[in-house]
């Protein structure tokens, strides 16, 4: 129980900030109407009860069961079981992705079922489990991370240019969106099983890594999904609603049955698999067994409050408050905004914390937490605003921020410190979580349906990817002066 309240304490601080900020800009700048502040109250309280049980499920049942089907898969010291086995495991532990399941409604609204929910969540998980097969192998034959990143990513850049430009934000906000809450503690812990195996504190510290590769699956795989779906041009508008019919408490009414439903398909596929490999390979106590069951029921409880609060009115609240921004006579105040909104976002990022306190205990504090944490906050502040400014100079497209970031971020990898790659690599992932794809693509969207000329789809669609850019290229400068320190020192 104490974990719990732990973690209902981790939540709260991720939350409050963003709500407080709503508010003020209500009762300020953007009056938003009684009924949605309302509602957005009810979704932010049903959010932080949501994420916090939902944490704490993963803690008690996802990690453990990610870590012991790592061991189990390595022991049998077949090259093939790591392989087949990381792309099963990698493809259901991401259907359950929470900021997956958000991004994708979003995308299906957005586009007006063109790409559905559930095409865009199978797509993208087929990528993640590719690029988790992919990782666990390069764990295994200790391939350097930088070569194989650099060559993912100039598939990436090939595909790019070769698929629709209406794909490129969902592709590249895919990849940040998968690496969330369920996905990354569960895909963490199954590289430090694979890789205990092989023991020593290197190989620990090769295990950093694994999220960063594996979100280039869904960029690849989204992309793939335009060249062959032969879709030249997407449009998107965002879906209307009338506020004030729609009340404060039936709209959590009508989506929770749905969002149960939802949940259940999601997280059934994981249950079975953990089944099966207790069966055959764990053998777990009962005491053990019971623990991992309880954990996987307050994943799911956890996963419906979530959902329900974010899809019952807290975006819609962040997408208010961005269109009321851009459409004010100062509609400047869109970059200083996003520059406050995403400080405080990834300030307030329990996942976050979860990587810092691994990369100091892996680099027995070499790395100091607030180091990594502040040189993420200014990198996704600056990520936001930069976001805002694309929206409000419709002459200035993705691709113009994401090719040089992403050669910056590869060259980069040839040169920073092995660790702080990985490290990087894995931020980015991190930094993208549930706030960010709930409240700050939200806030996005509004905003590029109130600018004249700019365009919700290929406008607002890549501030997830935007977000998890920016710390690659942070971390890796950040190892570098450590680097150089350190040759001073000596």
């Amino acid at each position: 129980m104490n974990m719990l309240m732990q973690k209902l304490k981790e939540v709260v601080i991720s939350v409050l900030p963003i709500t407080i900020i709503v508010l003020l800009l209500n009762f300020t700048l953007v009056p938003i109407g009684a009924n949605l502040v309302g509602r957005f109250i009810i979704g932010a309280i049903l959010i932080i009860l949501g994420l916090a049980i939902f944490l704490f499920g993963v803690d008690l049942g996802i990690q453990p069961i990610g870590t012991l089907m790592g061991e189990s898969i390595t022991k049998s010291k077949k090259l093939w079981v790591v392989l087949v086995f990381g792309f099963i495991l990698g493809f259901f532990v991401n259907i359950a992705e929470p900021d997956l399941q958000v991004l994708a409604k979003q995308v299906s609204d957005v586009t007006s079922g063109v790409i559905s929910q559930r095409d865009l969540l199978v797509v993208v998980s087929i990528g993640i489990g590719l690029m988790v097969s992919v990782g666990l192998g390069r764990i295994v034959f200790n391939f350097p991370l930088n070569r194989l990143l650099t060559i993912l990513y100039g598939i990436i850049l090939i595909l790019g240019l070769i698929a629709s430009p209406s794909f490129l934000g969902i592709a590249f906000d895919s990849g940040g969106a998968t690496t969330g809450s369920m996905t990354v503690p569960f895909i963490l812990s199954l590289g430090l099983g694979v890789s205990s195996i092989r023991g020593g504190k290197e190989s620990e510290k090769d295990s950093f890594g694994l999220v960063g590769i594996a979100s280039t699956g869904p960029m690849i795989a989204v992309f793939m999904m335009s060249i062959i779906s032969k879709i030249s041009e997407l449009t998107g508008d965002l879906p209307a609603h009338d506020i004030e019919e729609l009340g404060i408490i039936a709209p959590f009414i009508h989506e929770m049955p749905k969002i149960i439903f939802e949940v259940t398909m999601a997280l059934l596929p994981f249950l079975i698999l953990f089944l099966i490999f207790q069966a055959f390979f764990f053998k777990l106590t009962k005491r053990q067994f019971s623990k991992i069951l309880k954990g996987l029921l307050y994943t799911f409880i956890g996963f419906v409050l979530f959902l329900t609060g974010v899809n019952a009115g807290f975006m819609e609240a962040g997408t208010a408050i961005g269109h009321g921004i851009a459409s004010l006579e100062k509609s400047w105040l869109l970059i200083p905004i996003g520059f406050i909104l995403g400080f405080t976002v990834i300030l307030a990022e329990p996942a976050v914390y979860v990587l810092n306190e691994q990369i100091e205990d892996v680099t027995s504090g070499h790395i100091k937490k607030k180091v990594i944490l502040y040189t993420l906050a200014i990198g996704v502040a600056a990520a936001v605003s930069l976001s805002m400014l694309r929206i409000m100079a419709v002459n200035i497209k993705l691709w113009h921020f994401l090719l040089p970031g992403y050669a910056l971020a590869i060259v980069l990898s040839h040169f920073s410190p092995k660790l702080f790659v990985g490290i990087a690599f894995d931020s980015g992932g991190v930094a993208s979580g549930p706030m960010t794809a709930t409240f700050i693509l939200a806030f996005a969207q509004g905003a590029a349906n109130a600018m004249e000329g700019a365009d919700v789809l290929l406008d607002a669609f890549g501030v997830i990817a935007m977000v998890a850019l920016t710390p690659l290229i942070a971390i890796q400068i950040l190892g570098l002066i450590y680097e150089r320190k350190a040759s001073q020192r000596s």
